[in-house]
């Protein structure tokens, strides 16, 4: 790395275009920002910090924060050396990625988001001046401080790690947490030595919840909604696994998937709750089902803060590759997806009540011929009529449910 003392000096005009362009960065576009987003997380390597809702979200938070942290730099101080950034918001990530059992190379996301960040950092510089001698003296160093800026906090965030993995392999959590991770793996564990490191019981009934903010904040939240959960569901003990800063992994002993309206006074927590299961097999089944329904909600943008993987199962599958599901929206369902909500609705419960219209009016409790009028609105929009598509328009109204 360069050191301070050979840093080159900017000339006058030099840092006043140096300032502009970090305050034109600090007006952040939001199609930057998503390409941004989109290189950091993709590549064979990032796929299971990109998978990963919570690591994701904690990605693009790292991003935000890099972004903003250069930029503001060099508004103060323009051509500086930028100090590492060690932003709680990176600190948490690298936390979470070593709860995660994820390594360095997750830090990779800093670099490709520094390509990114370089070719449109390239197109304010055209845009600000055009004599070549200020352009060439703009380009080589800010070449120089956004290459260190990296390359020195991906150095302190590594650090970071170092430190958060030491401490992970002491204590009873460190027990806890790879006694599941190898129960999840399938690995050859015994069901007693698991036991004793879990202080659960793996036989009988599990059913298994994922706790999770999606800003990041608000933590202490999690745990109070994990206590609702359990409440909800007849339990009198849990297993919690600290899964990251912002999430939790939690399994009940019990044989139902309860939903509580306790979870409306903790706001910033999000609950995705598996299928009950039986012994090992069930709490590791249970967990990948709560996983499944927690990567949905997130997949489309969902407004719901609870999800059942019953609930969702249909529209994960649906899902899975988010162009499709957009192009099967639009080719089933045609105007009928911008109308209101009532007339969704109306068609959804008439499809599963099997063509009965005065069953879906004792379901929505409204009026048969409330109903009525509402089905020949619907049969106006739909690009083919109801009775000779109704399966593909009752999935593709399910989707739209969970879709924010």
């Amino acid at each position: 790395m360069v050191q301070s003392a050979a840093w080159p000096q900017l000339s006058a005009r030099g840092r006043r275009l140096f300032r502009r362009g970090a305050e034109i960065v600090l007006d952040l576009r939001p199609d930057w920002l998503e390409e941004l987003h989109a290189a950091s997380l993709g590549g064979q390597r990032m796929r299971p910090v990109a998978e990963d809702p919570v690591l994701a979200a904690a990605t693009r938070r790292a991003n935000l924060a890099n972004l903003r942290h250069w930029a503001a730099a060099n508004v103060s101080h323009p051509g500086k050396r930028v100090p590492a950034n060690t932003a709680p918001e990176l600190l948490e990530s690298a936390r979470d990625l070593v709860r995660r059992g994820l390594d360095e190379s997750a830090l990779e996301a800093y670099r490709t988001a520094q390509g990114v960040a370089w070719r449109r950092w390239m197109d304010i510089c055209f845009e600000l001046t055009d004599d070549p001698a200020a352009l060439r003296e703009l380009l080589n160093v800010s070449a120089l401080s956004i290459a260190t800026f990296i390359d020195d906090t991906v150095a302190a965030v590594t650090e970071q790690m170092k430190t958060e993995r030491a401490e992970l392999t002491r204590g009873a959590h460190a027990e806890r947490r790879a006694a599941v991770t190898l129960l999840l793996e399938g690995a050859p564990i015994s069901r007693a030595r698991a036991e004793v490191q879990l202080g659960y019981g793996l036989t009988g009934r599990h059913t298994a919840a994922i706790i999770w903010s999606a800003s990041g904040t608000a933590s202490d939240q999690l745990e109070a909604a994990a206590e609702a959960v359990m409440r909800a569901a007849g339990a009198t003990h849990r297993l919690t696994v600290v899964a990251g800063a912002a999430a939790l992994w939690v399994w009940l002993p019990v044989g139902t998937a309860p939903m509580s309206a306790e979870l409306a006074a903790y706001p910033e927590a999000r609950v995705a709750l598996g299928r009950p299961g039986t012994d090992v097999d069930g709490f590791r089944r249970s967990h990948l089902d709560a996983v499944t329904a927690q990567r949905m909600l997130t997949r489309l943008t969902s407004p719901r803060q609870f999800a059942r993987y019953s609930d969702v199962q249909l529209a994960a599958l649906l899902t899975g590759q988010p162009e499709q599901a957009d192009e099967f929206l639009a080719d089933t369902l045609g105007d009928l997806i911008a109308a209101d909500a009532e007339t969704r609705e109306t068609v959804l419960t008439y499809v599963r009540e099997l063509g009965n219209a005065s069953r879906t009016a004792e379901r929505l409790y409204t009026h048969r011929n409330t109903v009525l009028r509402r089905l020949a609105r619907a049969g106006e929009l739909l690009p083919q009529p109801l009775a000779e598509n109704a399966i593909s328009v009752a999935a593709a109204l399910e989707v739209l449910r969970w879709r924010g």
